[in-house]
């Protein structure tokens, strides 16, 4: 008995010691940054079943999440090879790797890039980021480096060098794959998917300063889309859109913080700080 006391006495103690803190999750602020516009783009393009003679200037940005912890996200590259200005009529364009010193970044600053899907408006400028890991629904990554260019497969907006690069990347160390939906693989940033833009699109919901951020990319074309509830336009899946749309809105804190992915009110409703950049908050 006498040498449990000891034992006891030092259980007993460490029963009141203070149990110690568990880190807390970084907190984020989010930046919508604009690097170029495609004027005149239908609206029919954008949101099913809109009038064919609407027009609207899509608003071409990247998002940027500052985290308490040092880390500086990028939400997709958007896209600067040659190519695409040959394609697209596109103005007031500034290379996503320049457009991010409107918040005092350098490429180099960028520790991470999230890859939304792989359409080349989004994925091109990926490897401009040279110390960046690149993050990708695993699903999304197998589908457009394999069966989407064998009989029967579908790559329509998916560019090939875009393709090269991200394998490239991959066996450089670099890609991190995100396995499925409802997956918090970077603190204080959660994976969704469920859009149906590509095969495996997928959009995220950040523990923000200002709450629950929900950056919809083109999982959610426009405000429009939210307001009277219509999928996008271009989607393998329109029902399946609509509930990611329907999501959104429980996982955001409030309405006005899901970004959509190509609206040019984003720098209406945000106006500061301005100069192609719209704080979320």
């Amino acid at each position: 008995m006498r040498k449990l006391i000891p034992i006891l006495l030092l259980l007993a103690v460490l029963a009141q010691a203070p149990a110690q803190d568990k880190p807390s999750k970084p907190t984020y602020e989010v930046y919508a940054i604009s690097y170029g516009i495609i004027p005149d783009f239908p609206v029919s393009g954008l949101v099913a079943g809109a009038d064919r003679s609407r027009k609207v200037d899509i608003q071409m940005m990247v998002w940027l999440l500052k985290g308490s912890n040092g880390s500086n996200i990028l939400v997709d590259s958007g896209f600067y090879r040659d190519k695409f200005f040959k394609q697209w009529k596109v103005k007031d364009f500034v290379k996503p790797s320049d457009a991010i010193a409107k918040v005092g970044l350098k490429p180099e600053d960028i520790s991470d890039v999230i890859i939304t899907h792989m359409h080349w408006d989004h994925a091109d400028g990926m490897d401009l980021f040279p110390k960046a890991r690149i993050w990708i629904q695993q699903d999304e990554y197998v589908y457009y480096t394999g069966e989407a260019w064998q009989p029967g497969g579908s790559h329509g907006g998916i560019d090939v060098d875009d393709v090269m690069a991200l394998v490239k990347l991959n066996t450089e160390g670099r890609v991190r794959m995100v396995k499925g939906d409802d997956q918090e693989a970077i603190d204080g940033i959660k994976f969704y998917t469920g859009g149906r833009h590509t095969y495996a699109s997928q959009y995220v919901a950040v523990n923000a300063k200002a709450g629950t951020v929900v950056l919809a990319s083109d999982n959610c074309y426009l405000y429009e889309n939210l307001d009277k509830h219509v999928p996008i336009a271009q989607t393998l899946d329109a029902a399946s859109n609509l509930k990611a749309q329907d999501r959104m809105k429980q996982l955001a804190s409030s309405p006005r913080l899901i970004v959509p992915g190509h609206d040019p009110a984003v720098f209406t409703r945000f106006p500061t700080p301005g100069n192609g950049v719209a704080k979320i908050e």
